[in-house]
């Protein structure tokens, strides 16, 4: 927008009075109907425009990613003008400008940083020492795979370093250590000593001796601390000392066995709420009974990937955890059906993933729904991915159970799943925030446009841009209220018959989902410009991905650009119909994008790379691998002039040979 004269003239060459500007506080106002990314956008409309944007009420959670580099101590100086922030800090080594940034975030933050990651790091002890005592405030600290400072064994060894320490971090609640290869008793005890108030705990990928030590050849627990491994005697005693505060915890990727999970879950007084134990491969049901009975007040449980479990885990949780919210079962492919039922009968269970689960076909879903009485169903998120027998007779009745609480689906890759889901999820599921049906190679244009497939579709070559022209008998498209169903009146099992009188009627159109923000239609191989041009409209979508759609082109991009100008995320990788032109007609208009997926885009030339420059400033990924008419010199111009970019694939770019010399 440009701004406005301070004196403006009518025709009659009267000077005007110069426009009043708006009180912040109104402005501010406006701001809060915003969301974040579209208050980003206003905030670089003005100076007024930008101050009420930095107020309080929108700055909550606000986290600051940057390199170790000169150019951020002139950021982190900034950085002192907010009352909080949280920072993620990348690359810090041991020379002298990662020294610098650390104590100039001592010196002009202290007091006001509330979370802190060093991800990709090599700091060393004396760095992050000087820097530690100056956070008062600190209440996240994240030391994921800082291998550096444990390596030596000598990480706060001195009691004057763990005084210091001590005093700042008082308040601390949230530890990530995941992926220590170094971790030790020692090291764990020191840290965790100068941590009194911890809620949250995460050891994933830690090497912990949970029965035996092997340096010693004796089980754990028969000697003091180690000063090689940690082991589970020394976890079992911290969980012991702050069982009065520590909620969550998560011990994923370990060697957990069942006889630890029965110790720790047994620890007098300890009340989890949260638990992860994602690919803990030795877990058994009986571990999972254990624990549900001495654990019943668990909100929140991760057993994906153990794939030793069965049936009787989801029967035991079903019975033991009534205060359920969150249950991931993803890839523990040995269950079935059974105890299903029951399971969605809790209450209270708002996000459920079963992805990969092999032998799940949604029957047992769809009857515990419906017995806890469709009426008080609360799922909000739904994970079938991968489910190969969900089949269009299950997806009907779930969209009818959960129309009113539903805002995230997952379909990828359920074979069975045709138009007539589609049609079904548009119909019901108004809702959702979140759809993905990537791989459902059955899902064709007539689905996405609500159609019943009697109508020929044409797309007039003289006038692409205009989009696809459609018979007298083309479908509602989501514009008007569908139709009623058959079983509208009142959600009940949706029988074969309900269904095939479904296959005659129009539904409502891809369109009637205004609430999207992420969409995932990558290898729905059968989809064309009809569809993408018609109802790919959604101003508040942030990711789409329409990946290995073979038969789309610019005419696609164009629209999505022009329709979607909220995007952050745009996938085509193999999409050969993509070319220059479709990127000059949509970069204009994705100011916003920050990931740009291209692979084997072969159209695709050195003009496409000129375009982002120009309009895509934000780029912070950006994948052109195997572009055959890209050239390096144009990559090396890229990123050296686009400031945020962070990853670029660009292998076998220039024609390079696919077949590595030997």
């Amino acid at each position: 927008m440009k701004p406005e004269e301070d004196e403006m003239e009518d025709s009659d060459g009267e000077d005007l009075m110069e426009t009043p500007e708006l009180p912040l506080e109104i402005i501010v106002y406006i701001l809060s109907f915003l969301h974040a990314s579209d208050r980003k956008e206003a905030s670089l409309v003005c100076r007024s425009w930008y101050d009420a944007s930095q107020d309080l009420r929108f700055q909550k959670n606000v986290t600051f990613c940057f390199p170790a580099s000169a150019s951020s101590l002139e950021l982190v100086r900034g950085l002192g003008r907010k009352s909080r922030c949280s920072l993620i800090i990348s690359q810090l080594d041991g020379f002298s400008i990662s020294r610098s940034l650390l104590l100039e975030v001592g010196r002009s933050l202290g007091s006001k940083v509330d979370s802190l990651a060093l991800p990709g790091s090599s700091i060393t002890e004396a760095s992050l020492l000087a820097l530690l005592p100056c956070l008062t405030s600190l209440r996240r600290l994240d030391l994921r795979g800082l291998d550096s400072l444990f390596m030596s064994g000598a990480f706060l060894s001195r009691e004057e370093h763990r005084h210091q320490v001590r005093s700042a971090l008082c308040g601390l609640e949230d530890l990530d250590l995941s992926g220590l290869r170094y971790l030790s008793d020692l090291a764990f005890n020191r840290l965790t000593g100068c941590t009194p108030s911890l809620r949250r705990l995460s050891l994933a990928g830690c090497h912990i001796a949970f029965e035996f030590d092997p340096y010693r050849g004796c089980p754990v627990g028969a000697v003091q601390d180690s000063s090689a491994l940690l082991s589970l005697r020394n976890l079992r005693k911290l969980l012991t000392e702050q069982k009065s505060t520590l909620v969550a915890l998560d011990l994923s990727r370990t060697s957990i066995t069942p006889e630890s999970l029965r110790c720790i879950a047994q620890v007098p007084g300890l009340v989890l709420n949260e638990l992860h134990l994602h690919s803990c491969k030795e877990l058994t049901d009986y571990s999972v009974e254990v624990l549900v009975k001495h654990q019943p007040g668990l909100l929140k449980l991760d057993i994906s990937s153990c794939t030793e479990l069965t049936s009787r885990s989801v029967e035991a949780i079903a019975q033991g955890l009534k205060s359920l919210t969150d249950l991931s079962l993803s890839r523990d492919w040995r269950i079935t059906e059974k105890g299903l039922a029951e399971l969605l009968s809790l209450p209270s269970l708002r996000t459920l993933d079963l992805s990969e689960c092999l032998h799940i076909n949604g029957t047992e879903i769809v009857k515990g729904l419906k017995g806890s009485n469709a009426a008080t169903a609360k799922l909000e998120a739904l994970s079938l991915r991968s489910c190969s027998y969900i089949r269009d007779l299950a997806v009907f009745s779930l969209t009818q159970l959960l129309g009113d609480s539903l805002r995230e689906l997952d379909l990828t890759s359920c074979d069975n799943v045709t138009d007539l889901s589609v049609r079904a999820v548009a119909t019901y599921l108004q809702k959702l925030v979140v759809l993905r049906l990537g791989w459902c190679k059955e899902v064709t244009d007539w689905g996405l446009l609500g159609m019943v497939q009697t109508a020929k579709c044409e797309l007039d070559e003289d006038a692409a841009d205009e989009g696809p022209r459609f018979t007298r008998t083309f479908g509602n498209m989501g514009f008007f209220k569908p139709p009623r169903m058959p079983f509208e009146d009142r959600p009940k099992l949706v029988t074969q018959n309900d269904l095939e009188q479904f296959k005659h009627q129009s539904g409502a159109s891809l369109l009637a989902l205004n609430r999207l923000q992420e969409l995932d239609l990558s290898a729905c191989s059968k989809l064309t410009d009809s569809s993408i041009i018609q109802v790919v409209h959604y101003p508040d979508l942030h990711r789409l991905s329409l990946s290995m759609l073979p038969d789309i082109t610019d005419a696609s991009l164009a629209s999505v650009a022009w329709r979607c100008r909220s995007l952050t995320s745009l996938a085509l990788s193999h999409c050969p119909g993509i070319s220059d032109r479709g990127l000059a007609q949509a970069a204009p208009y994705l100011h916003r994008l920050q990931h740009l997926y291209l692979s084997c885009c072969t159209n695709i030339t050195d003009r496409s790379l000129f375009l982002l420059l120009e309009h895509c400033k934000r780029l912070r990924t950006l994948d052109i691998s195997r572009c055959k008419n890209i050239s390096s010199t144009t990559v090396e111009l890229l990123q050296s002039q686009l400031p945020f970019l962070e990853n670029i694939q660009s292998r076998f770019i220039g024609g390079a040979d696919l077949i590595p010399a030997l």
